[in-house]
C-alpha cells in the first residue's frame, strides 16, 4: 500500500473510531489524530504538485543542470499565486 493510501486508510479508521467511542477525551484524541493525518496528506499532495510543476518548468527551460532549487521555488510561487486567486475568486 503506498503512503497516500495508507494515510487515507488511517484517517478513515480514526474517523470511524470517533463515532464509536463514548469517552470524550479519547474521541478528542482520535479527532486530533485524524486532523494531523489530513495535514500530512495535504502536504504530501502539495509536494507532488510542486514537483510536477517544477519538472514542467525545468523541461520548458531545456533541462538545465544545477538549477533545481530555482525551478522548485518558482513552482511553489506559481501554485501559491494560483491558490490566492482561487481564494479571492471564491469570496466574490
Amino acid at each position: 500500500m503506498d503512503e497516500q493510501k495508507r494515510i487515507e486508510h488511517q484517517i478513515e479508521l480514526a474517523t470511524r473510531a470517533v463515532a464509536l467511542v463514548k469517552d470524550e477525551p479519547t474521541r478528542h484524541r482520535f479527532r486530533g489524530f485524524a486532523e494531523e493525518l489530513k495535514r500530512k496528506l495535504r502536504g504530501m499532495m502539495r509536494r507532488g504538485q510542486v514537483r510536477a510543476r517544477a519538472y514542467e518548468l525545468w523541461e520548458r527551460a531545456g533541462r538545465p543542470a544545477d538549477r533545481e532549487l530555482e525551478f522548485w521555488l518558482e513552482a511553489e510561487r506559481q501554485l501559491e499565486e494560483g491558490d490566492e486567486r482561487r481564494g479571492a475568486g471564491g469570496s466574490s
